[in-house]
């Protein structure tokens, strides 16, 4: 009886310290797929030359080393998060920028004097390709529009009940801003070097 007892205890223990060792870890892509669809409203249709791809599919499985023990565990999917971009905040935002990309950064991005930062940021690459009376502008235009990208990243990030995933939503935002410039526009590579599309 006292054995019994014994693996009776020693598995509900098992169960538990599974149970709390389930992480909900970052979802890559549904992280990339959010991004891609913010940045093409953003930036318009066909914004990117390159083709677009399906997300990779990964193993939406339990966290890695559970092993044996996810057997005796309902499957972790209750544990994810999907990135929820539907929200009037972020809905807000995305049409402020989308809106000021269209009128007025578009053309700046053509012209050479904008190029995307490798942080998720924009950055004044080439001020001498803006006419000197725009320039005193361009500064302000810049600071808007990275007011709005610093605040999109923690609201996706505060609204996916996530806030420590802000630096990687920054980063993969960072990475969709590149993948979605058109032929000719400049980019940050992660050494801070630029370079043209």
């Amino acid at each position: 009886m006292r054995k019994l007892l014994v693996v009776g205890v020693l598995g509900l223990l098992v169960v538990v310290s599974a149970c709390v060792t389930i992480n909900v870890y970052f979802p890559a892509a549904e992280a990339e797929q959010a991004a891609r669809e913010f940045v093409d409203k953003v930036i318009g249709e066909n914004a990117s030359d390159t083709p677009k791809q399906a997300p990779a599919k990964d193993d939406k499985g339990a966290a890695p080393g559970l092993g044996l023990l996810s057997f005796f565990i309902a499957d972790a999917h209750a544990q994810q998060a999907d990135i929820s971009l539907r929200t009037p905040a972020i809905q807000a935002i995305q049409d402020r920028m989308a809106e000021r990309f269209q009128s007025q950064l578009s053309g700046l991005f053509d012209a050479g004097a904008l190029g995307f930062g490798n942080d998720g940021l924009i950055v004044v690459r080439d001020a001498a390709a803006v006419p000197l009376k725009q320039r005193a502008g361009l500064s302000q235009l810049v600071a808007e529009d990275n007011r709005d990208r610093n605040a999109v990243y923690r609201e996706i990030a505060v609204a996916n009940g996530h806030p420590e995933w802000e630096g990687q939503i920054r980063d993969t935002f960072a990475r969709q801003w590149i993948q979605s410039a058109r032929s000719g526009w400049w980019y940050q590579a992660a050494d801070g070097s630029w370079k043209q599309k």
